[in-house]
């Protein structure tokens, strides 16, 4: 816990606290940005992001087999990524020209889960998954992995068990593949998760406990049950290296998209990316990835809901995962459950610190907002927090930050990573498209 007097001394350190304190949208710069050209070692680099896409690859034959809707792509899981024009013009006649052009990544249509979650969470289940299987002898690299589909890898997987703390989509994602390779699965989730989801997972035969509560206290109870059992993985979002490894993967296939569509990445052809953001995983696993390829070319940033802005409350204060949005007063509601945590990841955050631009803050109102826009100009539905990106670009321009640092942004690509969306139910759909429309008119 934090005194109130070392609260009001972070508030006079980062007088911007004091608007973050009050749930109010706010633009912050991050002081501590640095050239690719002074960063330090991290404990993983560009050849992990290599080996890990190479464990995707030798994970195909097993999706093939396992996800029929993944037959037309090999076993690949991947998402479009869609220049948006219809969106732009609206945007820019509501909020300001946006310079340059505007793309969404849409993980929205993630195969399987619908969610950028899979990045992260399928990758993190195939490298325990395959690492139980080289170590019994009953499987080798050089083997078709569609072979994992059999009964005999079913029985052998359903001897160990995972969990995850989450509020949707990871748990989800965890859910989906541990169960599809027969692991026990069990998701902690804070009782602000969506009932939808919840219904999903046990569905797919995963068993949901449920928390009052932040999220983080899911996770700690998660963490606490499996570490008794000594066949129990539990998937940690608040500090995993594996998960951030996985999302660095989907750097490697936006860089192969964009060469595909002739589009330039340089000094005088800035990207932008603007990622929704919960524990940080995700979109630090994201930036992480494309700085490797692009370097000071990219510029990332990431967008919170205002009563939950936990990675720019880590930041700010300088307390990193050590802080909690509580702790200054705020209550981490939001219909934004993918976003609805309260303490930044440990892991991602460190390495954050010094990639990311800036962090945006965004209302729930907003959010619907965005949503229905984006149905009505460009048909494409994403879920609520999946919205939350859109804002990037006119807030980046407010801040002066192209200015301080000589960009070109004629020749500028704006990217806004879509997270989720595909799984909702047609009737949340409706639900949250004429919330939407509300807040339009």
């Amino acid at each position: 816990m934090y005194s109130k007097s070392k609260i009001d001394s972070f508030v006079r350190t980062s007088p911007i606290l004091k608007d973050v304190i009050r749930a109010k949208p706010v633009a912050w710069l991050n002081p501590e940005l640095q050239s690719m050209r002074n960063i330090p070692e991290f404990s993983i680099d560009k050849e992990d992001m290599k080996e890990a896409e190479q464990l995707w690859k030798r994970f195909a034959p097993f999706f093939v087999k396992a996800f029929p809707e993944l037959n037309e792509s090999h076993g690949i899981l991947e998402s479009p990524l869609r220049e948006i024009p219809n969106m732009q013009s609206l945007l820019n006649k509501n909020n300001g020209e946006i310079e340059g052009r505007l793309f969404l990544k849409c993980d929205n249509e993630l195969p399987v889960t619908g969610s950028i979650k899979a990045r992260g969470g399928f990758f993190e289940i195939m490298k325990y998954a395959e690492k139980l299987a080289l170590e019994s002898g009953m499987l080798e690299k050089e083997d078709d992995y569609s072979i994992l589909t059999s009964t005999r890898f079913q029985k052998f997987f359903s001897k160990y068990k995972i969990g995850v703390g989450s509020t949707g989509n990871l748990g989800l994602s965890i859910g989906i593949i541990s169960s599809k390779l027969g692991f026990q699965v069990t998701v902690y989730v804070s009782d602000d998760a969506k009932k939808w989801k919840k219904d999903l997972l046990r569905e797919k035969g995963v068993t949901v406990i449920e928390f009052e509560g932040d999220f983080s206290k899911a996770i700690f109870a998660g963490r606490e049950k499996t570490k008794t059992d000594p066949n129990a993985y539990f998937v940690d979002d608040e500090d995993s290296q594996d998960l951030f490894l996985g999302y660095t993967v989907g750097a490697l296939r936006i860089a192969q998209q964009l060469k595909a569509q002739n589009i330039k990445v340089a000094e005088d052809h800035p990207l932008f990316v603007y990622s929704p953001c919960g524990v940080g995983g995700s979109p630090g696993g994201t930036a992480f990835g494309l700085k490797q390829i692009y370097g000071d070319n990219v510029h990332c940033f990431f967008v919170e809901p205002t009563h939950c802005p936990a990675v720019l409350t880590g930041l700010v204060t300088g307390e990193m995962s050590h802080i909690s949005v509580q702790d200054i007063g705020l209550d981490s509601k939001t219909e934004a459950d993918g976003l609805a945590v309260g303490r930044p990841s440990h892991f991602a955050t460190k390495i954050s610190k010094q990639l990311i631009s800036g962090i945006f803050t965004i209302e729930d109102g907003y959010l619907f907002r965005l949503l229905a826009q984006l149905k009505d100009t460009e048909n494409i539905f994403v879920e609520p927090s999946a919205t939350a990106g859109l804002i990037g670009p006119q807030l980046m321009k407010r801040t002066g930050y192209a200015t301080t640092h000589h960009l070109n942004m004629k020749n500028a690509t704006h990217v806004a990573w879509a997270t989720g969306g595909l799984l909702v139910p047609q009737q949340e759909r409706q639900l949250f498209y004429e919330r939407g429309c509300e807040q339009v008119s």
